[in-house]
């Protein structure tokens, strides 16, 4: 008999970020506010670069991305930003990274919140960058997720493998 189990992942769909990103991208290029400030949203391996002259836009650039992946319904707990920080030719440049997987301390505090939700009959293990929640009966195991959607780790959380 097989023990009923879900895994916590934390996952980004990484064509939505290039769509939203692209969105974003042909915005800019077409508001008043953005002409002729050099500003600038690219995509790497690494993350999410943005680009311009002060600040102010930097701040702005964030919030037209920001609004383009809440659209796409990924959660901004899945990027975490950088410091302005000043770039060649007078510009400013801020990194935004990507936030793929569970950290072994965000794992260990997922254990821990479950664990002192006082779920008796539900086991939490860490997995790599994910944590397996396995219990006796479903009911238990919808329990622990509703204890995890209610509790801000600060990352996104989704649950997968679902096996009964």
């Amino acid at each position: 008999m097989r023990v009923p189990s879900f895994d916590v992942v934390s996952e980004v769909d990484m064509q939505e970020i290039r769509n939203a990103v692209d969105q974003a991208r042909r915005e800019v290029s077409t508001r008043f506010d953005f002409k002729n400030t050099g500003s600038d949203i690219t995509l790497s391996d690494d993350g999410i670069t943005l680009v311009s002259n002060t600040d102010q836009k930097i701040e702005a650039l964030r919030g037209v991305l920001d609004e383009k992946l809440v659209k796409r319904k990924i959660s901004l707990k899945a990027v975490s930003a950088g410091k302005i920080e000043d770039a060649a030719g007078g510009t400013k440049r801020q990194q935004l990274t990507l936030n793929q997987g569970i950290s072994q301390d965000k794992g260990r505090e997922i254990v821990k919140h479950v664990k002192d939700v006082g779920l008796k009959k539900v086991q939490v293990a860490i997995q790599g960058d994910q944590v397996r929640v396995s219990g006796k009966s479903r009911d238990d195991l919808q329990a622990a997720m509703q204890a995890l959607r209610e509790h801000d780790f600060g990352i996104p959380l989704q649950f997968t493998n679902r096996r009964d």
